[in-house]
């Protein structure tokens, strides 16, 4: 596990996880005080099948929440309205639908959760087991970088000339490989080799930092590819997974695979519908760069941040947790998701 980093930041209200590998982030974990714990991953709930629908060859089950989850039957599977389940998400909520489940076996009870999914600090320590998570000032930072990371759509590399792109749509996945001309940047059939092999390992680690799933298409550099080549370099860039699917490259250069869903895909986590930040999350960004301004001076008596009175409100619970240096003023001529922070 050399060339790990593992960041976990406990600020009040919204508890984040980063793992970096070689200095480049991998994952960015998010858990807040108002996550419907029943939808996170992992959580073991009983549920009643409110109903059976052939079509999807699953059922939607009541798990006590606003949204019901999805059941996909599997094998033998023979469910009716009305039986209590014991089911596991196996998917978080996204894109407006509920989670996805996985059955366990009979349930007993109303519906009700049995046990939460892992906590951040558990996930770390399973995705980078023995690597001692660093807090406080540089975790903060690490998930600010981190999540820049994720939103930016892709990356030039000047030492290979590769230039990556990644976006999602409805259907898909879309990956694109090219090389943009520079100083010392081959075209040859070894630069172009390198280029993809480089481009799928960023592609994959990207796309975990985002958090996405689905069918994804990758166009590779050139044409004619050699199939076992490409295979060999895309099992290593997104291994280490059993449920990813891989198609073969197509004569088009195009390698496709399906990845799963696991988590809320970031933006979501981040943003509402519009793509404008959540008022929630909002509150919790200023709740953590106080916290910041806390650890970076700790000679000061105290911290103000200076913001609009309804992220005030938001953030006013979280911020009384930060200990008497913490101040908040609320100050009508800041623009909502703007704020100041200033020493006194």
């Amino acid at each position: 596990m050399s060339g790990l980093e593992v960041f976990l930041d406990e600020t009040p209200g919204e508890v984040r996880g980063v793992i970096a590998r070689d200095g480049r982030f991998e994952h960015l974990l998010i858990q807040r005080h108002d996550d419907v714990l029943e939808h996170r991953l992992g959580a073991r709930s009983v549920g009643r099948v409110a109903e059976v629908h052939p079509g999807l060859k699953g059922a939607f089950v009541d798990l006590g929440t606003v949204a019901a989850g999805f059941l996909p039957f599997r094998g033998q599977d023979r469910l009716a309205g009305g039986q209590k389940v014991e089911v596991e998400v196996t998917a978080e909520p996204r894109e407006g639908k509920g989670p996805t489940l996985r059955l366990i076996g009979a349930g007993e009870g109303a519906p009700r959760l049995l046990s939460p999914g892992p906590t951040v600090a558990e996930t770390l320590a399973r995705l980078a087991p023995g690597v001692a998570p660093v807090a406080g000032l540089a975790a903060i930072r690490a998930g600010r970088e981190a999540e820049e990371e994720a939103a930016r759509p892709g990356e030039r590399f000047p030492d290979t000339g590769l230039d990556l792109r990644v976006e999602r749509t409805r259907a898909l996945i879309a990956v694109d490989l090219d090389l943009a001309p520079g100083p010392g940047v081959s075209f040859g059939a070894q630069a172009r080799t390198r280029a993809n092999r480089q481009g799928l390992y960023e592609a994959a680690r990207l796309i975990r930092l985002k958090r996405w799933g689905g069918l994804t298409a990758i166009d590779l550099i050139g044409t004619g590819q050699d199939g076992e080549v490409v295979m060999a370099a895309a099992r290593q860039a997104f291994g280490g997974d059993p449920e990813v699917v891989f198609g073969p490259v197509n004569r088009f250069g195009v390698l496709q695979l399906a990845l799963p869903w696991r988590r809320t895909p970031l933006e979501e986590v981040l943003n509402g519908p519009d793509g404008r930040r959540r008022p929630e999350q909002r509150a919790q960004d200023i709740v953590r760069s106080l916290r910041a301004g806390l650890l970076s001076n700790t000679g000061a008596p105290r911290i103000s941040l200076r913001c609009a009175p309804g992220d005030a409100a938001h953030a006013a619970p979280w911020v009384a947790e930060l200990g008497p240096r913490a101040h908040l003023i609320a100050d009508p001529a800041i623009a909502p998701g703007a704020f100041t922070c200033e020493e006194g």
